[in-house]
């Protein structure tokens, strides 16, 4: 089939990801892909048919992607389309899932396995099996609010019991579920524990990047969530081993948004570009585990870079959104430091530039190593001069809890050079 310079994308994978998924496209390297996302977590969470906790898009293909390539994603556009969305802490509801509440559900009264449901009424027990009727929801909100948007989608309000209430009469409205989209929407369930807090939306995308080399839930792409699958006692369980066949999806960092670029590991063929879980807004590390789920039209321009093997995401997000020790040097700056260096008789002064290392694992000192790890296989140096000129002139940042962070590192433009990177680098910080 010949590549297409712009696909529209509207439809969703029902909570999976992998090499099973067909594909739409191809897309021309170089082509746009316009996606219509629906809300992340909660909803897929109380939909009991998913087989994974969130609700992405159909896999796209990038014309001449292999793996051991890269596919570099330009976040171009992000426009929050959502109204008002639901959130909160959460706790399992046992006697309805099996091992995984994200992934193996059933009915408690009938045992219908990722049972059909339908939404009825409203609040914690609105979510009914289509074959029994019985209250089927296998997560409660421990502590939720509703919240609400401007129509310039710049400021947000928690709502009290009493607004959240009307709102969830016309939850999907709303929360402007996409016409293809299949999850319950949770404003249905009103939650109202915070009232009257005011914030702003700072949007971005929880969950994007390439397929993975095995089918798995789209939530659990990642090193953190991808541990409830080892040993599961369901179809999705894997090894130790098969886990790094994963792409890291599951960011949920919050620098991944407009102004952005992702560069991520292409280990099927065509890549396999897939957007969801975008967000209103949060704070570092999603210490709730959870946050604002919205739809959102989202626009990508994706490159292919041939030949650059990665472990997994290199971020380049904006420049504000770099530690400060990692922006890059400012002319005053830049003469200061050759003062310094003929003062004391330095010949020798590094050209470098930002790169952000995404590592995922277990928990967070295992997400850094596997970032450290990642940034050593990638310019081929040592994991403690890693460590080294990370503490020097990098950061490590929480994206998730427990273990998505980025490492950032100051990389000198010749090894860049060497991977096929300095050029995009170069231009995306006016260098």
């Amino acid at each position: 089939m010949k590549a297409q310079k712009t696909i529209y994308v509207s439809s969703f994978t029902n909570g999976l990801v992998g090499p099973s998924l067909p594909m739409l496209g191809p897309v021309a390297n170089g082509g746009t892909i316009v996606a219509e996302t629906a809300p992340g977590c909660w909803g897929p969470m109380i939909t009991p048919s998913f087989k994974g906790g969130h609700e992405v898009t159909s896999p796209v293909a990038v014309e001449g992607a292999k793996p051991g390539d890269a596919i570099v994603i330009r976040i171009k556009k992000i426009r929050v389309t959502s109204m008002v969305t639901a959130s909160g802490t959460m706790d399992f509801v046992e006697g309805r899932y099996t091992g995984d509440p994200f992934v193996a559900r059933y009915c408690p009264q009938c045992n219908t396995k990722n049972p059909p449901t339908r939404v009825e009424g409203t609040g914690a027990t609105a979510i009914r099996c289509n074959e029994c009727g019985a209250e089927v929801s296998p997560f409660r909100l421990t502590n939720g609010y509703t919240i609400v948007f401007d129509d310039t989608r710049k400021m947000a309000l928690t709502v009290s019991a009493a607004v959240a209430r009307k709102l969830a009469k016309n939850a999907a409205k709303y929360m402007a579920l996409p016409k293809e989209s299949c999850q319950n929407p949770i404003v249905s369930m009103c939650p109202a524990d915070i009232s009257g807090l005011t914030t702003r939306l700072r949007p971005f995308i929880g969950n994007i990047g390439t397929t993975p080399a095995i089918d798995m839930p789209d939530s659990h792409n990642a090193g953190d969530f991808g541990q409830f699958l080892l040993g599961a006692p369901h179809e999705y369980g894997i090894t130790k081993e098969q886990l790094e066949l994963r792409t890291d999806g599951h960011l949920d960092i919050d620098s991944v948004r407009a102004g952005a670029i992702l560069i991520c590991p292409v280990k099927v063929p065509g890549g396999g570009v897939y957007v969801g879980d975008a967000h209103a807004m949060q704070g570092d590390g999603e210490i709730a585990g959870h946050t604002t789920d919205v739809a959102a039209k989202v626009t990508l321009q994706v490159n292919v870079l041939k030949g650059l093997k990665i472990g997994g995401p290199i971020l380049l997000p904006p420049v504000k959104d770099l530690p400060h020790l990692a922006r890059p040097l400012t002319a005053g700056e830049k003469r200061a430091a050759k003062s310094l260096a003929k003062k004391f008789g330095q010949a020798a002064m590094e050209d470098t530039a930002p790169l952000q290392m995404v590592g995922s694992g277990a928990n967070l000192n295992d997400a850094t190593d596997n970032g450290v790890t990642r940034l050593a296989e990638l310019f081929k140096i040592s994991k403690e001069e890693v460590l080294n000129r990370v503490t020097l002139a990098g950061a490590v940042e929480i994206g998730r809890l427990p273990g998505v962070v980025t490492v950032t590192m100051q990389v000198p433009l010749n090894w860049l050079k060497k991977v096929k990177l300095a050029e995009l680098v170069k231009k995306h910080y006016a260098l």
